[in-house]
């Protein structure tokens, strides 16, 4: 039998009120133990919650009979005072009935899953809003935990498995004399698994989640004392890095997370970039400085001579036009001084610009790096399909593109994902 599982789902104690969810086939039973009788099903009423031994807390009690729960299960809340100590000791009452026990990192959800009332995208979707911090971020998750990844993938599937049956079909009368229409359905099936292919790698090419869930990686690079640390300390708005007259006083690597306007960005700190280094530790620096720019979303180059040959787009910038003879620029470089401000709204505008078309769109539920690595395999098939002639190959190109498809929802076997999945989970989700 299934334990049953009992944890806080509200937030950190000490609260006004504490929620203890309990989940599992003696919810009701461990309701029954400490309230004595059962409120009538989704109505809260009022109990005093008792040992044998103690008065523990005047709490409003609910439950949900399963299968019409968040868990598919019995399920049961208790919405206690929210002191410490309180929380404490219904905890501990509980752990004493039979069949009863802590829940773990992301039980609730995981029992959820596997009870079939949201799917892996869904649950991807919850902990993705779990640790939202940006209005972005949390509108994105919010369409994938309401279901919206499901439906596109589920869509999908319906029309690969149409493919599937018109090929099946197809082999099932191989041997009778209709060629034609048989030419016909299966000309059918290609023009439609090519245009659903291109309809998933259009999407495959917009962002990804991880950049609203990670945020935009800005460097800052160019020569010795060219202000980088002093612009960097004025983006973030605080002390992140060390501010000296002397070349060379930044040799590692210096990231600092800020917001701005409901939009993540990491800003990095990088060594001075020049061709000959005073000592290990300086050549260690220009190292990560090159690597910090081969995984830069965006590049500010402060220097006065061209940068390198970068990958990734970039602003051009004329620093410390407040020092004497730095206010004069003949290029068409934004002009910016940390220390007055001159410039910094433009260059931020400028930022924003940038990010802007590297963030999905307001209204797209965004894959994440699993489900784009599954749902390229899947365009992979039916391009397969699309360019196939023997019956047989285009049947197992299908069933791949349906397989990557049952990966992404968790219809298929992916234990050791969930695992890591819902260890992102907090002990009462």
């Amino acid at each position: 039998m299934t334990d049953t599982i009992f944890a806080l789902s509200s937030g950190q104690v000490p609260a006004a009120i504490g929620v203890i969810r309990i989940s599992g086939p003696k919810a009701f039973v461990a309701v029954e133990a400490l309230a004595g009788s059962l409120p009538p099903p989704r109505r809260a009423s009022l109990r005093t919650l008792r040992t044998k031994d103690a008065h523990l807390d005047r709490a409003l009690v609910l439950i949900f009979p399963g299968p019409e729960t968040a868990t598919g299960e019995d399920l049961a809340e208790l919405h206690v005072h929210g002191g410490r100590a309180v929380v404490r000791a219904i905890e501990s009452a509980l752990s004493t009935v039979p069949g009863l026990r802590s829940a773990e990192a992301g039980e609730f959800t995981r029992r959820a899953l596997g009870n079939g009332r949201i799917d892996l995208t869904e649950a991807e979707g919850l902990a993705d809003l779990l640790a939202a911090e940006t209005e972005a971020q949390r509108r994105a998750a919010m369409r994938a935990a309401e279901g919206g990844m499901r439906q596109r993938i589920g869509n999908w599937a319906t029309r690969t498995l149409q493919f599937s049956a018109a090929i099946e079909a197809l082999l099932d009368h191989a041997d009778e004399d209709d060629i034609a229409a048989e030419a016909g359905l299966l000309d059918q099936v290609r023009a439609d698994a090519r245009t659903l292919a291109a309809e998933i790698e259009a999407l495959l090419a917009e962002p990804g989640i991880e950049r609203l869930r990670d945020g935009i990686r800005v460097v800052l690079a160019g020569s010795p004392n060219a202000g980088k640390s002093t612009l960097l300390n004025a983006l973030v708005g605080r002390e992140a890095a060390i501010v000296s007259p002397l070349a060379g006083t930044t040799r590692d690597r210096i990231e600092a997370p800020v917001m701005r306007d409901g939009v993540a960005y990491l800003l990095t700190d990088t060594a001075g970039l020049h061709d000959a280094p005073s000592d290990m530790v300086e050549e260690i620096g220009i190292v990560r400085a090159k690597e910090a720019l081969d995984q830069a979303d965006l590049i500010l180059w402060l220097d006065d001579v061209p940068p390198p040959a970068l990958t990734a787009p970039h602003i051009l910038i004329h620093p410390r036009t407040d020092e004497p003879g730095r206010g004069a620029v003949v290029d068409r470089r934004l002009r910016v001084s940390a220390r007055t401000g001159e410039g910094m709204a433009q260059l931020w505008e400028r930022i924003a610009e940038l990010a802007g078309a590297m963030l999905p769109t307001p209204d797209a539920i965004p894959f994440n790096r699993r489900q784009r690595d599954l749902a390229a395999l899947a365009a992979a098939s039916l391009r397969g399909v699309a360019e196939g002639s023997d019956l047989l190959l285009i049947a197992e190109e299908l069933r791949r593109a349906l397989r990557a498809f049952d990966r992404i929802t968790g219809a298929a076997d992916v234990e050791a994902m969930l695992d890591t999945l819902f260890g992102r989970f907090c002990i009462g989700k």
